[in-house]
């Protein structure tokens, strides 16, 4: 269990997480414990789909990074994964304008490839939408950790 919630690293650019993208959702995540994560969220208007109603790709795309983000791990050390599966089930209209919580666990992990799970929640608790993922090692040559930094993935401050 950990002490107090762990900051994840962001990085520069990243739709999901990109400090310095305007355009996109600029989550800040943070481990509550090991294999846990969460984050907060509060859709705009410009991602909605029916009025008052947040897109299904925002939802999928939140399900998907926070699915994934579980199995992160030290930030020193990270495990970068890609998604080779997302299936969603979409309970009830997620909102627009409203804090959502949104959680993150590890489910499985065989070798290179790992299960995932994500919920995004309503204020009240209710669970709106939820994923598994399918996960796999990104190959180390194609993303050196020691150029991590360089590349503008750290931990930046609140």
């Amino acid at each position: 269990m950990i002490a107090k919630r762990l900051k994840q690293p962001n990085s520069r650019h990243c739709f999901v997480c990109g400090v310095e993208n305007p355009a996109g959702l600029q989550l800040k995540i943070y481990q509550i414990e090991e294999g846990v994560i969460e984050t907060t969220y509060t859709a705009p208007e410009h991602f909605q789909s029916y009025p008052g109603v947040l897109h299904g790709g925002i939802i999928a795309t939140l399900l998907d990074e926070i699915s994934g983000r579980a199995h992160m791990g030290d930030p020193s050390q990270p495990r970068f994964m890609y998604t080779g599966k997302l299936e969603v089930i979409y309970r009830r209209n997620v909102p627009i304008g409203k804090p959502l919580r949104i959680v993150g666990k590890k489910l499985e992990n065989r070798g290179r490839a790992a299960q995932g799970w994500a919920g995004i929640y309503d204020e009240e608790g209710n669970l709106l939408a939820e994923g598994t993922t399918l996960l796999f090692d990104i190959p180390p040559h194609l993303l050196p950790l020691k150029d991590l930094e360089e590349l503008g993935w750290k931990v930046y401050p609140d």
